[in-house]
């Protein structure tokens, strides 16, 4: 049996041919971008918010206070039961009006940055959503 070395620039372009470059296995669950240590919601709205942070299999944090609008309010996820890398977003609940999901998760990372969300509309009809 004859051997022949192939040199790896010409077994790189091969593979790369082939469409074999770079594969990597994907992560069992991806986490949320971003990566944050606290979660503020800033009320823009025309009522009274409180928050709780809810993970993706639906548990929940103590809520905050009741605010106003142009207020806001601050978790940090270090002071919840929560470990690292769980995602969180928040569920906006407006007095007398309807609780409201923010629009996407963001990851628990001890990292001292913070995810701001705006609540914004009326108590009926208002959105949650993550400042970017």
């Amino acid at each position: 049996m004859i051997r022949t070395r192939i040199p790896a620039t010409i077994a790189a372009t091969v593979l790369a041919a082939a469409g074999l470059t770079g594969l990597t296995a994907a992560p069992a669950m991806a986490q949320a971008v971003p990566c944050v240590q606290k979660v503020a919601v800033v009320n823009n709205g025309g009522f009274v918010i409180n928050f709780q942070l809810t993970t993706r299999d639906g548990q929940l944090s103590a809520p905050t206070d009741d605010y106003p609008i142009n207020q806001w309010r601050l978790v940090d996820l270090a002071s919840t039961p929560y470990a690292e890398g769980v995602d969180v977003r928040p569920l906006v609940h407006a007095e007398a009006g309807n609780d409201v999901l923010g629009n996407v998760f963001v990851s628990y990372c001890a990292n001292g940055q913070t995810a701001t969300y705006t609540a914004s509309g009326t108590t009926l009809n208002y959105s949650v959503t993550l400042l970017t």
